[in-house]
């Protein structure tokens, strides 16, 4: 996938169209404290140097194909516009062929905060639309804190978070979301993980 240079006209933020249905929101809810410790400078710097990825789709659409958790936090924030990256364009294919051009590419994932595959249709056509899937959040936080490493895989942190749906329990993550890092980590380190992208392999 070649890289462009960032669209000269920022984007609002309320035209981008989601390519997942979830986000973990207590991710969200972090980069929203990263942000606000920025002064007025250092919040325009960051939104030139963090253009969102997107694939431009029938009706001229932008479809965002990563950092969604950050156009949420944005959008939660108040900023209106945003810069983006055009990574394709498909705008002159139909809705159909699009869509499985997106998921050819492993640009789309539809499916829902249980992990439950969706149908297209049911992609919020909005960022602040988004559901919170709280596995997604445990498996961002497992990754920083050294329970697998970033990995090049289309929405492989969803696949942790798959992974984690069927070992840890939603209730302790909403308690206790530290104890739950405790306990994704053991699972992270354990053979049941070892074939997921990023796994670093069992610790003594």
């Amino acid at each position: 996938m070649l890289i462009r240079e960032p669209l000269l006209h920022p984007v609002p933020i309320a035209d981008l169209r989601p390519t997942q249905i979830s986000v973990g929101m207590h991710e969200v809810h972090e980069k929203q404290k990263s942000w606000r410790r920025h002064g007025k400078k250092k919040k325009v710097e960051f939104i030139e140097r963090h253009a969102i990825p997107i694939i431009l789709g029938p009706k001229q659409r932008p479809y965002v194909i990563d950092h969604h958790h950050l156009a949420r936090a944005l959008h939660e924030e108040g900023v209106k516009d945003v810069s983006v990256v055009m990574m394709a364009d498909l705008s002159r294919l139909s809705f159909d062929s699009f869509w499985l051009m997106m998921d050819g590419h492993g640009w789309v994932h539809p499916y829902d905060e249980k992990g439950k595959r969706r149908h297209y249709d049911d992609i919020p056509h909005s960022v602040d639309k988004l559901k919170d899937d709280p596995y997604r959040s445990l498996a961002g936080e497992l990754r920083r804190a050294g329970g697998f490493a970033k990995d090049t895989t289309p929405f492989s942190e969803f696949l942790w978070a798959d992974l984690l749906r069927q070992n840890v329990r939603r209730s302790l993550i909403e308690k206790d979301f530290t104890a739950a890092l405790d306990q994704a980590m053991t699972v992270a380190k354990s053979s049941k993980a070892d074939y997921l992208p990023g796994w670093c392999g069992p610790v003594t």
